[in-house]
């Protein structure tokens, strides 16, 4: 592609990065044939093909309004069209730049911006959401009907002693990231994370000494990046410690903020005090299944009790991001759960974060064709791999959604009480 980025732009590292990506991208428009949000709505600019000339226009001088806005609102930031890309076209790169080029000339108003902002301090204070979340499970029988499909119902912890006995016999540390909202979410996520890393022998340090810390996403994909870098700078602090201490890497079980955390390099390049440390993070920082496909799972496959049927939701983040789809059935074929591949397995399920909550036309669409491919096999569990889609599938689904390190932890503690 042929471009003439303003002079002023292409004097700035974003703007050289931005020329470099546009340039890469031969209008093919194949990305349009795996885009979701092309899917439900049919329009051209509602695809990375239409997103990229909106961008590539505004960087180059052309007038841009809420309209160029509105088109780049509509995308889920699933990177589908990246995994079908044939020239590699660094698709989510371009979209931070172009959409924080062209708020930055337009601005958002204030009927945008409250109920963000308001939604973001709630999130991002762990502790407050958490509590909000566990009053909601009090009185969530009581609860009109739009408030109460916010509130997942309570569920059952694992039991604390077993996880103890098995932490005092493990030899090895990681350090298990907790996340802002997932605590609130489902605790259980995690707690079955560390209980089956135990039963490898590795010890989870415990996410409470991080406390409901946020990977930095949230503030960044709505628009505050200099706050979500923060949060990065933050945490690199943090989980530098633990691994100087003798942990070998940073487990995340929300492929979303494993992903995010995946581009702290990308996105701190331009920073000397933390552009290295970046690097050495993101190398240490492993998805679930990533720590479980590199280790010897035959023992544990041997402590597992009966296993549900059950179908495998694969996160955007997950497939597209991390490309870490195959790799998550291997570990769930090693451990006795055969899961059959469904339709339209690299369309995004709608929740894409809090896109679920001010796009809920393309959201509801994708969610009600993700629950019909999911439930066509009659499974008795539908797993996934990221608490966003947990939560936002979960809300209309009749067949229970658990992340899959639950149901093998489940697995595991039917197997000890037998």
């Amino acid at each position: 592609m042929n471009t003439d980025l303003q002079p002023a732009l292409l004097s700035t590292d974003r703007g050289r990065e931005a020329d470099a990506i546009l340039r890469a991208c031969v209008h093919c428009g194949l990305c349009t044939a795996t885009c979701p949000s092309y899917q439900i709505l049919g329009n051209e600019l509602d695809s990375p093909r239409g997103r990229i000339y909106l961008i590539k226009q505004a960087l180059e001088g052309a007038d841009v309004s809420d309209i160029s806005l509105r088109h780049l609102d509509s995308c889920l930031g699933c990177r589908a069209c990246e995994t079908t890309c044939p020239s590699g076209v660094n698709y989510h790169r371009l979209f931070d730049i172009g959409q924080s080029y062209i708020e930055e000339s337009v601005g958002r108003g204030w009927r945008y911006r409250l109920p963000r902002w308001i939604l973001r301090r709630l999130m991002l204070s762990g502790s407050v959401f958490t509590g909000l979340m566990r009053l909601g499970q009090w009185f969530r029988p009581v609860l009109p009907g739009f408030l109460r499909v916010q509130v997942p119902p309570p569920r059952a912890h694992l039991p604390k002693a077993l996880l103890q006995e098995r932490w005092e016999k493990a030899g090895r540390k990681a350090v298990l990231f907790d996340g802002c909202v997932q605590p609130g979410i489902s605790p259980q996520t995690n707690e079955a994370a560390a209980l089956v890393l135990a039963e490898l022998g590795i010890a989870c340090v415990a996410p409470a000494a991080l406390g409901n810390r946020c990977c930095g996403a949230l503030s960044y994909h709505a628009g505050h990046r200099a706050e979500g870098l923060a949060f990065a700078r933050a945490n690199i602090d943090a989980w530098e410690q633990m691994l100087d201490q003798g942990a070998e890497f940073v487990v995340s079980t929300a492929s979303g903020c494993g992903a995010f955390v995946k581009d702290y390099p990308s996105m701190l390049a331009d920073d000397p005090a933390y552009a290295d440390r970046a690097v050495r993070l993101a190398s240490l920082t492993k998805d679930i299944s990533e720590v479980l496909h590199g280790e010897e799972l035959a023992p544990l496959a041997g402590q597992l009790g009966a296993l549900p049927s059950a179908v495998l939701h694969c996160p955007c983040t997950l497939q597209h991001a991390l490309g870490l789809d195959s790799v998550t059935r291997s570990v769930l074929g090693n451990l006795g759960l055969e899961v059959p591949a469904i339709q339209d397995e690299h369309l995004c399920c709608g929740s894409a974060g809090t896109y679920s909550l001010f796009q809920s036309k393309v959201a509801g669409g994708l969610r009600d064709k993700k629950l019909a491919a999911l439930s066509e096999c009659s499974p008795e569990q539908i797993m996934t791999a990221n608490v966003g889609c947990q939560k936002y599938l979960g809300e209309k689904s009749e067949i229970p959604v658990r992340h899959w390190i639950e149901v093998v932890a489940g697995a595991l503690v039917k197997k000890g009480e037998t």
